[in-house]
């Protein structure tokens, strides 16, 4: 099963969703913003070392720093650039927003169902 970093700062939503994925026997891990995901994927400041998730669950509108500026510099950085990202956003309609983003690899609405998620993430896993 898949490593995955959950990034919203929601946090009934982070708790339903690690729920889902872990019942599914993903790993789950979860930071609140943008800039703890740099700080933790070792993309800000840099950390060769950081243990890369298998998949990045990805929220757009967060605090301190949002999901697209996060996925920019996800995509800029050589180490971290291929790592399959599923945006997640109760927005409505972003995908325009990540076009050149190639590692964007499905997009996600809030509310979700929870089979939705865990199909979702299960075909992306199953891909890397």
């Amino acid at each position: 099963m898949a490593k995955i970093l959950i990034v919203d700062d929601e946090e009934h939503i982070v708790a339903l969703m690690r729920f889902i994925l872990e019942k599914s026997g993903h790993t789950v891990s979860s930071v609140g913003n943008g800039q703890e995901a740099l700080r933790v994927l070792g993309v800000d400041p840099v950390d060769g070392s950081a243990v890369l998730p298998d998949l990045l669950v990805l929220d757009v509108m967060m605090p301190i720093m949002d999901g697209y500026t996060a996925a920019v510099a996800i995509k800029n950085c050589p180490r971290t650039a291929a790592l399959p990202l599923l945006v997640v956003t109760a927005k409505g309609d972003v995908r325009h927003l990540f076009e050149a983003i190639p590692s964007v690899a499905g997009f996600f609405e809030k509310p979700f169902d929870p089979k939705d998620l865990r199909e979702a993430v299960s075909k992306i896993a199953a891909g890397k």
